[in-house]
């Protein structure tokens, strides 16, 4: 959350505080692929869900309605069925959050260090989207400054080791069961995202567009582009903060997305020279489409990722190209992440 999805979170004094709804829909993401590819989470843990406690109704219901890791993100909504079943998986993870790692975890001189507020605000029924307002309405909790900042900052250093202890933990598990577990298995549930499968909604809008005889142009070049040298680019690069939302996938040259730029930052000027090329994409592929649902899904997913970004409806591009802009100039100092110059 501090690394992806620090706009939902409200500032105060010495916490920082985030939605419980948040903090269930990441608990419930991280678990699903691990669960459905039965890789033991406790000791009694040998099948499915079966002996968690966050696996209730609720979660059988989302295997039932064929609810995916990837359906649940910020900006998706669900009707009937689905919807029910998510409302109700997210209500037992955040009781289990509560009720256990919450509680239990503390200071070594005692007190808690994560401190929830539980709320039993009704949530709409028939359709259900995960926005701000949806996942606040479980509740919050208040997550000490130091350690939101350190977790922001140090995000690539400190994931790999909590994989790590994880990937111990679930062959320990396994062994205890006398079952085997194999490498590649658990580094695939591991993984929060496929960025081949984030770019797929992107890519199918801009050969859509190029088919209704509609110029798409590389937003680094400005190249006119067509089918065969088309490429998807995350603006600012999966390989330095895995960000597969829409505003950050842009059409691109294949040859300077894969050979120019590759997995770099681009750099301030790079940035500001694209800039009408980048509003005018955004405009054209998410804003102003017809399907009802992508505009909202394009806002919300950049007011949940991108710093200092407004909460309002009715938020200017300029406006979000600048939260663009200062998340790449953070990239930059926390993680030293390399620059493109697109006049070299």
């Amino acid at each position: 959350m501090a690394d992806g999805a620090a706009g939902l979170a409200t500032d105060g004094e010495d916490h920082v505080t985030v939605p419980l709804g948040l903090v269930g829909l990441y608990w419930l993401r991280l678990y699903m692929p691990l669960i459905a590819a039965n890789l033991p989470q406790a000791p009694g843990n040998r099948r499915g869900g079966k002996g968690l406690g966050f696996a209730g109704p609720g979660w059988d219901a989302m295997f039932d309605q064929d609810v995916s890791q990837r359906d649940l993100r910020i900006g998706a909504t669900f009707v009937g069925p689905q919807a029910a079943a998510i409302q109700a998986a997210l209500k037992d993870a955040v009781d289990h959050i509560c009720r256990m790692p919450a509680t239990f975890l503390t200071y070594p001189g005692g007190g808690r260090i994560l401190d929830c507020s539980r709320s039993t605000g009704r949530r709409p029924a028939g359709s259900f989207t995960l926005g701000q307002e949806a996942l606040e309405s479980y509740g919050v909790m208040r997550v000490p400054r130091h350690l939101w900042t350190a977790m922001a900052q140090l995000a690539c250093w400190i994931e790999p080791a909590l994989v790590s202890e994880w990937t111990r933990l679930v062959r320990t598990y396994a062994t205890s069961q006398g079952r085997s577990t194999e490498s590649d298995v658990i580094a695939a549930a591991m993984a929060w995202s496929d960025p081949d499968r984030d770019v797929a909604i992107s890519r199918s809008i801009a050969v859509k567009m190029m088919q209704g005889g509609r110029e798409v142009r590389c937003v680094w070049s400005g190249k006119r582009l067509g089918p065969q040298n088309l490429d998807v680019d995350h603006c600012l690069p999966w390989s330095a903060w895995p960000c597969g939302d829409l505003w950050n996938l842009m059409p691109a040259d294949r040859t300077v997305n894969q050979h120019s730029k590759r997995d770099r930052l681009p750099s301030s000027q790079a940035l500001q020279d694209a800039s009408a090329r980048i509003e005018e994409w955004w405009s054209e592929a998410y804003l102003s489409r017809q399907d009802g649902l992508l505009p909202g899904r394009f806002l919300m997913e950049a007011q949940a990722s991108l710093p200092a970004l407004s909460s309002r409806a009715d938020i200017q591009l300029p406006e979000l190209f600048a939260a663009v802009d200062l998340q790449r100039l953070r990239l930059r100092q926390n993680q030293g992440v390399p620059e493109w110059d697109s006049r070299r």
